[in-house]
């Protein structure tokens, strides 16, 4: 409900800042956020937040965990990630994204990844309406997902597009002159299929987020600076 007592990390989850973007497509009846204005978006996705069993405090430090552990880790001959291998963003997203359902598993077994294409990334067995999509970028502030997010297409044959969402934005190996690269931000909330827009061009394979949805359905859990 609008102005509940929200939980301290729901009350404390900010709102971004990002500037300009694409246009927003309309908000469909079936989306939380139809018939209220702008305005009242971030409250909203409080309200979304306040009924999830995920709470913000697990969700950072399963990030963090996992982060961390790509780069305790040792391959081969006891290679180890940043010291004898830089992988691509491509690849440092993946580990990342398959490690934080692993994690946040060993701490709650109602929590595991995804099974199969029509589950989200990291499912809640009791109920999966609080199953979660995770998102990662090198991106400074932006995620992405493929063209198919961007049409009209809510989930049919495959995982709904509608629903939770954990956004984690990472840094590159060029973004630090020296040490290793952090975690930028972990944001969490709702996102709508309606919410992405795909590139004009029929030939590109990216949709992106409006600056207004990405600030207010997206709420800011953890920075870096």
């Amino acid at each position: 409900m609008i102005n509940a007592q929200w939980p301290k990390w729901v009350s404390e989850a900010r709102v971004g800042n990002r500037k300009g973007g694409t246009l927003m497509r309309p908000k469909t009846p079936s989306s939380p956020y139809f018939g209220w204005d702008s305005d009242d978006w971030p409250e909203v996705t409080r309200s979304l937040l306040a009924q999830q069993p995920l709470s913000g405090e697990t969700l950072v430090e399963a990030v963090l965990s996992s982060w961390r552990s790509i780069f305790e880790s040792t391959l081969g001959s006891g290679f180890r990630i940043g010291v004898d291998i830089r992988p691509s963003p491509q690849i440092m997203g993946f580990l990342l994204h398959a490690l934080i359902p692993l994690e946040l598993a060993v701490g709650d077994p109602n929590w595991r990844a995804d099974a199969k294409a029509a589950e989200k990334d990291l499912v809640y067995q009791p109920d999966f309406r609080y199953s979660i999509e995770i998102k990662t970028s090198s991106h400074r502030d932006q995620i992405f997902g493929n063209r198919s997010f961007g049409v009209d297409n809510p989930g049919n044959g495959k995982k709904a597009k509608d629903g939770y969402y954990v956004a984690v934005n990472f840094e590159k190996w060029g973004d630090v002159p020296a040490g290793l690269p952090r975690i930028r931000l972990i944001r969490y909330g709702w996102l709508d299929h309606t919410d992405w827009i795909a590139q004009a061009s029929q030939t590109g394979q990216q949709s992106s987020l409006p600056a207004i949805v990405a600030n207010t359905q997206l709420l800011t859990l953890y920075s870096a600076n």
